[in-house]
């Protein structure tokens, strides 16, 4: 409070911001369930997505020679968006990467490389804990732990052109900025130069777009299982609306045993690099990391 004291009006607002992400998590209470998947169309050779929902990617089924990676289905520009993606125990290698890219950004390297953020195409986070963008990196974090299976979190603010990253529920620091400034459409990434590593899916919101979006929520909040859906007295039109796009059968399905994360622990134990503010998309008049 006395540090609150002593800065005044926008800057105070800033700080209070800053404070609240990095003790509490993403803010989701008016976010939604999203429905999205990896394209299969827009991927490398050496990426096999498994599940009728091509939820879970797995590269390099025999063995790597390269780096390979995949493109997710939803555009991001101009809205706010979190998921994750758990990530198996095999942790090793060149680069295991996360983050987001516009089309122009290739998936498929025969050499072991930083391939998302190799040019001004890609944003990405390695699991070295190192930042790529244009062909520059720094350190971010913490590199992750080999061979122990992790949980990344990636929250894209297309309003303020942010992306920020979470590590097992840790708030790991705005990692980019300036996004909103990129023209071509955006959409989340993921590359590995390990063989047989697999990337999966797990949690997908965004924000509420309209009155219909908070109405389905506040429904799907008081269900328990999916079949409750039919037994709403709602025309079928309306029912389908309600299901597209929930996770209420992957909340119904998990084992009581299943631990939950904390989005609500502070970052000192997060592993990130005190004092960085972020990296900035504006090239080439200004520093890439401000």
């Amino acid at each position: 409070m006395a540090v609150r004291r002593l800065i005044q009006g926008e800057y105070a607002d800033l700080l209070d911001s800053r404070i609240a992400m990095a003790q509490e998590g993403p803010h989701l209470s008016n976010f939604c369930a999203d429905n999205w998947t990896w394209n299969r169309k827009d991927k490398s050779h050496e990426v096999k997505l498994l599940g009728e929902d091509l939820k879970t990617a797995h590269f390099h089924p025999n063995w790597s020679n390269g780096t390979a990676g995949v493109r997710g289905t939803r555009v991001l520009n101009r809205g706010r968006y979190y998921w994750e993606i758990e990530v198996s125990q095999r942790i090793f290698g060149t680069s295991m990467m996360f983050g987001v890219s516009t089309k122009k950004s290739r998936l498929h390297v025969n050499a072991f490389v930083n391939m998302l953020g190799e040019d001004e195409h890609g944003w990405g986070l390695s699991h070295k804990g190192l930042l790529w963008h244009n062909g520059k990196w720094r350190q971010y974090a913490k590199p992750f732990r080999e061979n122990e299976a992790t949980t990344i979190g990636l929250f894209f603010d297309g309003i303020k052109g942010t992306l920020s990253y979470y590590k097992d529920g840790c708030h790991l620091g705005v990692a980019f900025r300036d996004l909103h400034l990129v023209q071509d459409e955006l959409y989340p990434v993921v590359c590995s130069t390990a063989a047989k590593t697999e990337m999966a899916l797990g949690v997908t919101k965004r924000e509420f777009s309209n009155l219909q979006d908070r109405c389905r929520s506040a429904i799907l909040a008081l269900l328990k299982q999916i079949s409750d859906v039919s037994e709403l007295s709602l025309p079928n039109l309306l029912k389908e609306y309600v299901t597209d796009g929930t996770d209420i059968k992957e909340r119904s399905e998990k084992p009581k045993s299943a631990v939950k994360r904390n989005y609500y622990m502070r970052s000192s134990s997060c592993g990130r690099i005190n004092g960085f503010k972020g990296y900035s998309y504006l090239e080439p008049n200004r520093k890439h990391f401000i």
